[in-house]
């Protein structure tokens, strides 16, 4: 079995081993699975044009979980397919950013089977980009040093997500300073001590060369903090709608009053392909989905630049192996997501905390897949694992991305300045894209001022301009209305 596995994955000759990806998939889930829970927070409690809130009900909340089993069983087989598929250690699941696009700006516009309906349009539309080469091709058209620039970028994103979801950095409330440490600028609560002992033990487990690190660093929080609330209460951070700072983000730790929940299904299918045309227009329409598809389209090329960087998959122009599988996968996921009725799918950045402890195949990203099929009916389990038990991994993993910034020239300003913007605005804006852009954008325009305006790849002008538009596409959308 292990050789048939081997010779199907090419384990070996990436330097890995089954045990290996076994444990990255598995560590790549633990990072991940927050979102089964998240994704029908956002959804569930935002009441479409017509009054009604995701899953047909009148009441905030009550599709939470058909939004968890569908989210789950996507995120899935979409991952499983990604492995299989395009062997390469990155898992999928419903965007975080798309996912609140697609409630606060679409769904409140039109019903929630009209706004899934444009998610499956944005995710066929960009299949087809796919399928015509025109995806591809504009990746390989981005300098190799902007490629390394995004990864490290991204490498600061998923840090700032980490301690952020740890409460370690906190928004102010001031001008001046908008982020600051914990609470008033001191580390307050039980919740934050949990993720400092997770982090510690990765960071001191990970300098010993100790395989498993990440893994065992989230066991060990995951258990600390089942026994610290269990001591201590300290209960959610918000309750009764009322924000709670010490309390815990997301999932409170304890052991589960049960193991297994059969999963209801009946959200699947749950989408109207063109019934927003009729509800907003054909012009709002396009808007819309030209923003879902830009979205799209350069947060999985960012997020699998990184991945094969990580992994040490990338050939010498920074192209992943496998790129035209893996970017047909994540398109068909876009779609899957919509048809699903829980947003567009796409890949996850957190896929690194994988790779970080050893993962190179799609044998990691077929266990992460299993995991999440089987989380389906141990909700309850999964629901109770704290993000401040898994986000350590983010910060450590954000450590090893960051490392490829050497590999950029910063005694050349025609590089060093858009790579600087793409780096410092992915986590400044808590947005792959806007990074991507402001890189893309002041790159051409250096060029331009420059005089070497016949050294810009074509595609690079077409998609500065689709940048332009991205980033003006507020005062558009008023110019048109």
């Amino acid at each position: 079995m292990s050789i048939t596995l081997d010779s199907f994955f090419k384990i070996s000759e990436r330097g890995s081993s089954v045990a290996k990806e076994v444990r990255g998939g598995v560590v790549t889930f633990l990072t991940m699975a927050y979102i089964i829970v998240l994704n029908p927070i956002i959804l569930s409690n935002v009441p479409d044009a017509t009054g009604h809130y995701l899953g047909g009900g009148t009441e905030a909340g009550s599709g939470f979980a058909l939004i968890a089993a569908a989210t789950a069983l996507v995120a899935g087989l979409l991952t499983i397919l990604m492995g299989a598929v395009a062997n390469f250690p990155l898992a999928l699941a419903t965007g975080l950013g798309l996912n609140a696009f697609v409630a606060y700006a679409i769904a409140t516009r039109m019903t929630w089977a009209d706004a899934m309906g444009l998610v499956v349009l944005e995710g066929l539309i960009i299949l087809v980009l796919v399928l015509t080469g025109f995806r591809k091709a504009v990746f390989a058209a981005v300098p190799r040093e902007l490629k390394t620039a995004i990864a490290v970028g991204i490498g600061l994103f998923i840090t700032i997500i980490g301690l952020v979801d740890a409460g370690f950095v906190r928004m102010t409330g001031n001008s001046g300073a908008p982020l600051g440490l914990g609470i008033g600028g001191q580390l307050a609560g039980w919740p934050v001590f949990v993720f400092c002992i997770g982090l510690l033990v990765m960071i001191a487990l990970h300098g010993r060369g100790v395989p498993g690190a990440i893994l065992i660093g989230i066991i060990v929080a995951t258990i600390l903090s089942v026994v610290v609330e269990s001591i201590v209460e300290a209960g959610p951070s918000v309750v009764d709608g009322k924000p709670s700072p010490k309390g815990w983000n997301l999932n409170v730790p304890s052991w589960p009053d049960k193991i297994f929940e059969m999963p209801d299904f009946s959200l699947l299918g749950d989408f109207s392909l063109f019934g927003s045309f009729d509800r907003v227009g054909a012009v709002t329409v396009c808007l819309l989905v030209f923003t879902l598809l830009l979205a799209d389209f350069f947060d999985t090329m960012g997020t699998m630049t990184a991945i094969g960087a990580e992994a040490g998959l990338n050939d010498e122009d920074g192209m992943p192996v496998g790129t035209q599988r893996i970017l047909i996968v994540d398109s068909i996921a876009a779609a899957a997501g919509g048809a699903a009725g829980i947003s567009s799918n796409t890949s996850y950045i957190e896929s690194a905390s994988g790779v970080g402890d050893g993962a190179r195949t799609g044998l990691a990203s077929i266990t992460t897949g299993v995991l999440f099929l089987l989380a389906t009916v141990f909700t309850p389990v999964v629901s109770h694992i704290p993000s401040e038990a898994a986000v350590p991994a983010l910060v450590l993993v954000g450590f090893l991305m960051m490392s490829q910034v050497k590999d950029i020239d910063w005694a050349d300003g025609e590089i060093a300045i858009p790579a600087f913007l793409t780096i410092a605005l992915m986590p400044f804006t808590y947005s792959i894209t806007a990074g991507i852009g402001a890189g893309f954008i002041v790159y051409v325009m250096l060029k331009v001022v420059k005089g070497k305006a016949s050294k810009i790849h074509p595609l690079l002008w077409v998609v500065t301009a689709l940048f332009v538009v991205y980033f003006a596409i507020d005062p558009i959308t008023r110019w048109i209305s």
